[in-house]
């Protein structure tokens, strides 16, 4: 079977995605004016602009109209992969309490991989540090919100496999936008003061066991925290079905 030929737009789009993707360009940087570009590409001015429009809609460029403007690259990251993933979820109608399963599925699992490992004194070090930011912002819902979730991320990155940790980004972003969609007071998301203190202390006894090796209770520990962080998270909202396309 033949391969369809590539119209020059596409063609474009994706010799820009290469570049962006290989690292060649990087995020912020500007790949100049719409004038600049039919120059270097040798194409049309509306072949370009549908170029463009197709990596605006895969998020890998900003077009910013007016004297100043231009086209601005973004790397991927999972906030790309988090709007794809939420569109699917969307459609098939599948409820937050699903994906928050899907992510305490894998944090267990990672925290047994961590405690497992010969070399897990950097990573020790890591998370209390990210603790210890925790604490420091526990008086401000939106700061421990962000310093919380860093810490969810990095239990999985630790683990040391990317593929996973790629999922674990893209599950916890699904999960922030939806809580923050469907809560109706700031701090629903992270739970009250007493909450956030009871969650520090089961992470520091998450890390006392990974320090101690003990992957089991490890794992064991971390799935009912889990389920603990589900219910306060998701509350009420947990057979809500993920909706997200006004909050991209």
């Amino acid at each position: 079977m033949v391969a369809a030929k590539r119209e020059k737009p596409q063609l474009i789009a994706d010799e820009l995605r290469s570049l962006i993707v290989a690292g060649e360009l990087s995020e912020g940087d500007s790949l100049g004016h719409e004038p600049d570009l039919v120059e270097r590409f040798g194409v049309s001015r509306p072949s370009l602009r549908e170029a463009l429009r197709i990596l605006e809609a895969e998020g890998l460029v900003t077009v910013v109209r007016g004297v100043r403007g231009g086209v601005v690259v973004h790397e991927p990251d999972e906030r790309m992969t988090a709007r794809t993933a939420a569109l699917v979820l969307q459609a098939r109608n599948v409820a937050l309490a699903d994906v928050f399963e899907a992510r305490s599925l894998l944090e267990p699992i990672a925290a047994r991989t961590i405690a497992s490992a010969r070399g897990r004194g950097a990573a020790i070090k890591e998370l209390r540090r990210l603790i210890d930011e925790e604490t420091a912002a526990i008086e401000d819902p939106e700061r421990f919100g962000v310093a919380n979730a860093a810490f969810h991320e990095r239990l999985v990155a630790l683990a040391g496999n990317q593929t996973l940790s790629i999922v674990a980004e893209m599950l916890n972003e699904v999960v922030a936008r939806a809580v923050t969609a469907v809560s109706s007071q700031a701090d629903d998301a992270v739970g009250s003061l007493s909450t956030r203190r009871r969650g520090i202390r089961s992470q520091e006894r998450l890390v006392d066991l990974l320090d101690a090796g003990d992957g089991a209770a490890a794992e064991e520990h971390w799935r009912s925290h889990m389920a603990v962080v589900g219910k306060v998270m998701l509350g009420q909202q947990a057979a809500t079905v993920v909706d997200l396309l006004d909050h991209y």
